[in-house]
């Protein structure tokens, strides 16, 4: 069943990027840290948008974390992105779907020796049933299913986006 349709996505992404400036205006930098394949995608949408609505003196810098969603344990998670340039600055951890929030929890275990002035969770969708201690911050739609169901996001390839619940 299609829950979002591209119009809606692109609706949400606006949204969500206005939410982001209106929080950290006066700001220098925003680091969008994408999770993975979805997260990146989904984190440079929100870059795209935010991009043209900044004030001159600010920017958005996108990074990478990467980590195996289905055994975290089976490799540390990573940035791409120098420790020093990430000190001291509002860090969002940016995914397509929030589950359980277990890849949220372990994605943010690099973060914790950096002394970031900030940490954040942006998810285009947040399922409403959690297992760890995260909340997201920027949400586009939040979603109370069965831990059987699933949510199947596709907004990589340039084309239609769409999200599904399976």
């Amino acid at each position: 069943m299609k829950i979002l349709d591209d119009r809606q996505i692109r609706q949400k992404i606006k949204r969500l990027a206005i939410e982001i400036l209106e929080r950290h205006f006066g700001e220098s930098e925003i680091i969008l840290a994408g999770l993975n394949s979805n997260g990146v995608e989904f984190a440079t949408l929100l870059m795209k948008e935010l991009t043209p609505i900044l004030p001159e003196d600010m920017r958005v810098t996108l990074t990478r974390i990467r980590l195996n969603p289905a055994n975290p344990l089976e490799y540390a998670p990573t940035i791409d992105m120098e420790d020093k340039l990430l000190r001291n600055k509002p860090i969002i951890i940016v995914d397509d779907v929030a589950n359980t929030g277990r890849t949220i929890f372990y994605a943010i275990q690099p973060l914790l020796e950096l002394l970031p002035k900030q940490v954040e969770v942006a998810v285009l969708v947040d399922r409403k049933h959690k297992s760890f201690p995260i909340k997201a911050d920027y949400v586009g739609m939040s979603l109370y299913t069965t831990m059987r169901d699933d949510i199947d996001v596709q907004i990589r390839g340039g084309g239609e986006m769409v999200v599904y619940l399976k």
